[in-house]
């Protein structure tokens, strides 16, 4: 595995689909569902029945055509459960350096959970590839992602907990590398109607905002006026 491309596939695409189920088949349906709506990421987090197996499946039908994950990686063990079923990129929610170790040493990329400045820190120092900040939306949202990249602007973060479909340029605008997206995208009511055309939808619709946030912060840059120079 190659850690950089897939931190670039997943910043290219914009958006984390958070698989988060009552069943394996559910989300095995749900990935099939987003990825017709075309996204190419997804996170299965280890709360799903037998979510090994899943990542195991995704990752055999899938091979070089998406980026599978693992997400609520909780600790070490649980991290070599998801790397030997194929995982290629962890996501925890909060931060354990023996996390980001074990996938780096798999050849994986690391996404641990941060809040606190302290925490976002911490993780770069370990050598986290992004950054989750979890929950986003509880803190501020937006506002709150924008006040932690003030003073370090150099992470990429990844705001998830409460990302919508009509807050997704305020976090692109206030410099989020991507958006972790849960039950706005994967409704699991609709996965049980037999309804996965709606997934189909909603991953097309987060697209599309996606690269509208994209192309209007672009905007914003090129019409920024140039600091005038300072004299001596």
């Amino acid at each position: 595995m190659n850690r950089a491309a897939i931190v670039k596939g997943i910043q290219v695409t914009g958006i984390v689909p958070v698989i988060r189920t009552s069943s394996a088949e559910l989300a095995l349906r749900a990935a099939s569902a987003l990825r017709e709506g075309g996204i190419d990421i997804f996170e299965v987090t280890m709360t799903v029945p037998d979510a090994a197996r899943v990542i195991e499946t995704l990752a055999a039908r899938l091979q070089n055509a998406a980026w599978i994950g693992a997400g609520s990686v909780l600790n070490a063990a649980m991290a070599k459960t998801c790397l030997d079923a194929g995982a290629q990129f962890l996501v925890a929610p909060g931060f354990d350096p023996a996390v980001v170790r074990a996938a780096h040493e798999a050849g994986a990329a690391a996404l641990p959970g941060a809040l606190t400045p302290s925490e976002v820190l911490a993780a770069r120092a370990a050598g986290a590839d992004m950054i989750k900040i979890f929950p986003c939306s509880a803190l501020g949202g937006a506002r709150y992602l924008r006040a932690l990249l003030a003073p370090i602007p150099d992470v990429a973060l990844l705001p998830t907990g409460g990302v919508t479909l009509d807050s997704v340029a305020e976090y692109f605008a206030a410099g989020a590398a991507a958006v972790g997206v849960g039950s706005e995208l994967v409704d699991e009511g609709a996965l049980k109607a037999g309804n996965e055309r709606l997934l189909v939808e909603r991953a097309r619709e987060f697209i599309s905002a996606v690269r509208a946030a994209r192309h209007a912060a672009s905007a914003r840059s090129r019409n920024t006026p140039s600091p005038p120079p300072t004299t001596t």
